[in-house]
C-alpha cells in the first residue's frame, strides 16, 4: 500500500477515523526533503521497520549517505513551521488529529535535530512523540521531553529480558523514573505474548504515564498475530476500562496479522474497525 501523506489520510477517510499516529517519514517526504525516501512506501503510516539484514556499504556509499544525511540535517534546521502547519490544516480539515507523532530512532540524533522533532510534534498537533528506543538513551531523551513539556511514549516489544528493551513492566518504569515526561507507548499485544499476562493491571497502575496503547490481538507466551477476537489479548476489557475511566489516550489500531487469501488490508482493518466500536457499546 502507498504510504504517502495524501493516502493515508485518504485511507483514515474510507476507515471513518478520525485520529491518528503518523510517522515523521510521510510529513518530511509531502514536503519534499531532500534525498529521504525513494518510492511512496518508503513512507508508511504508522507500522515501525521490521528487523532486515543489510549488505555493508562500500566507502563511496558510505560517503554518499553521510552527504545525504548531512544535506537533510541543513533542511529540517531552515524548515519554516508555517509549512508543517499547512499540513496539519489538511488533515484537520479532512477530520483527522495528528494526535502522536513516531519518530524513528530518535535517540541516535543530535541535540539540535531532537529539538527540530519536538517542534514539529507541537505545531503537528501532537500531544507526544513516540519512538522504539532504547533504555540507555532514555535518560537524555527524557530532558528533552521535559524541555519542550511533551511526552515520549517508549514502544514495547516481547523482550522482557534485555536491559535496553521496553518490554517488561519494569523497564518503563526505569525509564520514567529519569523524567516525568517519559511514558508509555503500551502495545496490548507484545505486552500478552510477552509477559503472558493481563496488561490491565499495568494500564489501571500506570494510565497517567500512558501516552497511547497499540490493539492488536496476541497469543500468550510468544504466540501469533491473529485476527481481532482470536487470540489472548482482552481488546475489549481494555477499550471499556478507558471507557469507564473516560481516560483520553489515543487507543492505534495496528495492523499485523497476516492477510487472508481474498481479502486485502482496508478491508481486514476495517473488521478492527467494527471490532473495537462494538467492545464500545
Amino acid at each position: 500500500m502507498s504510504g504517502t501523506a495524501d493516502k493515508i489520510l485518504e485511507y483514515m477517510t474510507q476507515l471513518n477515523l478520525s485520529a491518528a499516529e503518523l510517522r515523521l517519514q510521510p510529513v518530511e517526504a509531502y514536503l519534499n526533503a531532500p534525498g529521504v525516501y525513494a518510492s511512496a512506501n518508503d513512507a508508511p503510516g504508522r507500522a515501525g521497520g521490521r528487523g532486515r539484514g543489510r549488505v555493508p556499504l562500500t566507502p563511496e556509499q558510505q560517503a554518499a549517505a553521510a552527504a545525504a544525511a548531512e544535506e537533510l540535517r541543513k533542511w529540517r534546521l531552515a524548515l519554516s513551521m508555517d509549512k508543517i502547519k499547512d499540513f496539519r490544516k489538511n488533515y484537520e480539515n479532512a477530520g483527522v488529529l495528528i494526535q502522536i507523532l513516531k519518530v524513528d530512532n530518535i535517540g541516535t540524533f543530535s541535540d539540535d535535530i531532537i529539538d527540530y522533532f519536538f517542534t514539529v510534534a507541537r505545531t503537528i498537533g501532537a500531544n507526544a512523540i513516540s519512538t522504539e528506543g532504547k533504555m540507555s538513551e532514555a535518560k537524555r531523551l527524557g530532558q528533552f521531553a521535559a524541555k519542550h513539556q511533551m511526552m515520549i511514549g517508549y514502544h514495547g516489544h516481547t523482550d522482557v529480558t534485555s536491559n535496553e528493551a521496553f518490554g517488561s513492566p519494569e523497564s518503563w518504569e526505569t525509564a520514567m523514573e529519569f523524567s516525568q515526561y517519559n511514558g508509555i507507548n503500551l502495545d496490548i499485544g507484545h505486552f500478552i505474548a510477552g509477559n503472558s499476562t493481563s496488561p490491565v493491571p499495568y494500564i489501571k497502575k500506570h494510565h497517567d504515564r500512558i501516552t497511547h496503547i497499540h490493539i492488536k490481538d496476541r497469543k500468550m507466551h510468544e504466540g501469533p498475530n491473529t485476527p481481532f477476537g482470536q487470540g489472548d489479548t482482552p481488546i475489549v476489557e481494555v477499550l471499556q476500562l478507558m471507557k469507564s475511566e473516560k481516560w483520553k489516550f489515543q487507543a492505534t489500531i495496528e495492523y499485523e496479522y497476516a492477510t487472508p487469501a481474498g481479502s486485502d488490508i482496508l478491508t481486514e482493518i476495517s473488521k478492527c474497525v467494527e471490532y473495537c466500536r462494538k467492545a464500545l457499546v
